[in-house]
């Protein structure tokens, strides 16, 4: 397998704590990997593996950026992730198959030009790392269009993967945060607990998202 990477410039809940859940937005990491295996799915899962979320259930979010998130680029995901966790995110997946066919995919990105961090993702699949850049580009030239808000410059995250006699699989994830079965908080990153004092953030995906079986 060869890969090449590139990039470009609820519930009821109570006051408070729907204050907190407001007040501290995440720090949204994004990454890109590429896996090989038997299958497409093993292919896919190696990605995920790769990238340092394979034993996370994906919520799959539907592309917006809340207020006063940052986004960093990295290597790997360094959110906590229990055994069975939900990690809320933005993914892309190309798949390739035959020897020598090429699957890449991106994540773009616009924040809005007021500094409020807010913003909206969006996230393709093609042959080549340039057929996806081209279709984020054109995406987000849309979705902003159709707003009222004005839009800074897009940011892309793309990779590209070949196959070489198994099934490939291209990933580009932004991780949102993560939650437990067990409660129903969010874990957010350090510096949004800090934020709040250290006081657990309680949401739900309101996206209607969907997770990986």
């Amino acid at each position: 397998m060869i890969a090449t990477y590139g990039h470009h410039s609820f519930d009821a809940l109570g006051d408070d704590v729907r204050q907190s859940n407001r007040t501290a937005a995440p720090a949204i990491e994004v990454g890109a990997a590429a896996g090989a295996g038997a299958t497409p799915i093993a292919a896919f899962d190696a990605a995920l593996r790769d990238l340092g979320v394979g034993d996370a259930n994906l919520i799959r979010l539907s592309s917006v950026i809340p207020p006063r998130a940052t986004i960093e680029r990295t290597r790997r995901v360094r959110k906590p992730i229990v055994w069975g966790d939900r990690l809320y995110c933005v993914y892309a997946a190309g798949y390739a198959a035959e020897p020598g066919a090429r699957a890449a995919a991106g994540l773009g990105w616009t924040l809005q030009s007021d500094g409020s961090g807010a913003g909206l993702f969006v996230e393709h699949e093609g042959e080549t790392a340039r057929e996806v850049d081209d279709l984020i580009h054109a995406s987000l030239a849309d979705m902003t269009a159709g707003r009222p808000q004005r839009f800074g410059p897009v940011r892309t995250c793309t990779i590209e993967a070949r196959a070489d006699g198994r099934p490939v699989c291209a990933l580009v994830l932004a991780a949102y945060a993560t939650a437990g079965w067990g409660e129903p908080a969010l874990r957010a990153d350090a510096a949004a607990c800090a934020d709040t004092g250290g006081r657990r953030l309680l949401g739900r995906n309101r996206s209607g998202g969907r997770s990986r079986s």
